[in-house]
């Protein structure tokens, strides 16, 4: 039994916060009121802090990194008061495999760190139950995950018979436990995906009252048009819709307020939200920096349109434009010498402008590096969080501390930098953005007894002091404790249903 005394308890509804003690029995909350006189196993003294419920990273990428494995504690989401993550963005998941590989992740990580040994959604949740996590972890199916097992790297239509395979894979998954469904309509595989495709598999998936996130398919000049098309679909399908890492790329800020309009405008009566970050910096990985026609195809194809000498030209002439430390290498892989580095600093040492720098280190890393690109326009980002369709996520993992990745900011403190600019800007009241990061998300993905500050949910909690995270329980277990992590893993693999 463990007892947090005389908080101030925001509890995640909006409501201003009010002063009480609050007992927890197990994984759940047992009680709230005054217990001046009751015993406990730990008492907490929470005079001067804030109690809330823990927050939801509604998109992150640790699985996609396959850290859920090689760091299962999830420090990073921890220690910024982060309690539940879902996974499997962008297309991307690590189930359902049809094969037992993970083609669909090699743009974030080696996929040979781990041995693969399951096939379906079900038996890699049961995987992940028995070996444990420091945050509670559930999934979407990746549309390319699936996509790419059928048909492999060729870029058609499906047939009927192919889509009927996937309708009956989707169906299966969402059956075992995953939340819902993702595309990464951005990336070379999926770009050119029809839109009935997307809209006979979101179908599915609305009739398990499941979630569709989406990457959208041009994030610059075709934003309002990625925007639009996903406002249709979530209007003729009924599906809940998150639009992922919604930000305002420098050169687009126009089109991305006009966007931001389209989904009050038209999205209003809609179950639509976009999350996002307050930060300038994308963690991207480098082929994403190639034009669109450069990327048609695998890693593979990339890398021999790079070495390509009149391919490598035109190339050449349709980067974006850098500046010197608009660009910094978090991975590289067998090129860790060059973690940190910025993009600038590797091209001064090998005599190269910049462009020819970026092909370089491309060819050098097998176009497997990621990096941090300084492309987003942070006034209007923090500026789009204030908004009612908005989420805040990470978009990012939680990573090993090593010499072979930097670890950016957003990746540290996203929730701990959004609750310092709520309280410095006063962008809204400080009970309303706990409950964009708690019970607006817990909704929006059927967690009922998550999200919430009540007696008989389950005990995921955080106390604030000074913006700063102190403690926070996961299932009523303290897993940090004045600041510092402590050795558990009381995670669990949350199911939908």
């Amino acid at each position: 039994m463990i007892l947090i005394r005389g908080a101030q308890v925001i509890d995640g509804t909006g409501k201003p916060p009010f002063k009480a003690d609050v007992l927890l029995k197990g994984d759940k909350i047992s009680a709230i009121g005054n217990f001046t006189d009751q015993k406990a196993d730990l008492v907490v003294d929470a005079l001067g802090s804030f109690l809330t419920p823990g927050f939801i990273d509604v998109n992150t990428d640790s699985d996609h990194y396959l850290s859920i494995f090689t760091h299962p504690s999830q420090r990073d989401f921890l220690l910024q008061g982060v309690t539940t993550t879902i996974g499997g963005h962008c297309g991307s998941s690590l189930a359902p495999l049809l094969y037992g590989t993970l083609e669909s992740i090699r743009k974030w990580a080696d996929p040979n760190q781990i041995n693969v040994g399951w096939h379906t959604v079900a038996e890699f949740l049961n995987i992940i139950e028995r070996q444990g996590l420091g945050v509670n972890f559930g999934t979407l199916i990746g549309h390319s995950t699936v996509r790419r097992a059928l048909i492999g790297e060729t870029l058609r239509d499906l047939t009927t018979g192919e889509l009927e395979v996937f309708k009956r894979l989707l169906r299966d998954a969402l059956d075992q436990g995953a939340f819902g469904f993702s595309t990464g309509l951005g990336y070379a595989h999926s770009r050119q995906v029809p839109y009935a495709e997307i809209k006979l598999l979101a179908e599915v998936v609305a009739k398990h009252d499941g979630v569709y996130a989406t990457h959208l398919r041009n994030e610059k000049e075709g934003l309002l048009s990625s925007i639009a098309e996903t406002l249709r679909l979530a209007r003729e399908v009924g599906v809940k819709t998150i639009i992922s890492h919604l930000r305002p790329l420098v050169g687009y800020e126009n089109d991305f307020t006009a966007g931001l309009e389209a989904l009050d405008k038209d999205g209003g009566k809609l179950d639509i939200h976009f999350d996002s970050y307050p930060f300038d910096t994308s963690l991207v990985a480098i082929y994403t920096l190639l034009p669109d026609w450069a990327k048609n195809g695998g890693l593979e194809i990339m890398l021999t349109n790079v070495k390509t000498p009149y391919l490598k030209t035109r190339i050449l002439k349709e980067l974006p434009v850098f500046t010197d430390n608009d660009v910094i290498i978090a991975r590289a892989p067998t090129a860790d010498y060059l973690v940190g580095k910025t993009l600038g600093q590797f091209a001064g040492n090998q005599d190269l402008s910049l462009n020819e720098g970026l092909l370089k280190l491309m060819t050098i890393t097998n176009m497997r590096a990621v990096i941090l690109y300084k492309n987003v326009n942070m006034d209007l980002a923090i500026q789009s969080l204030s908004r009612e369709k908005a989420l805040v996520a990470s978009n990012g993992p939680s990573l090993v501390e090593t010499a072979s990745a930097v670890k950016h900011e957003r990746l540290l403190s996203t929730f701990s930098k959004f609750l310092e600019i709520v309280t410095s800007t006063k962008m809204m009241p400080f009970e309303a953005a706990i409950k964009k990061l708690t019970l607006t998300p817990a909704q929006k993905f059927n967690l009922p007894d998550r999200g919430v500050i009540k007696e008989e949910k389950i005990a995921d909690l955080v106390l604030l002091k000074d913006n700063k995270i102190s403690h926070v329980f996961v299932n009523g277990k303290l897993a940090v404790k004045d600041g510092t992590l402590e050795n558990i893993l009381a995670g669990r693999v949350l199911r939908s249903h």
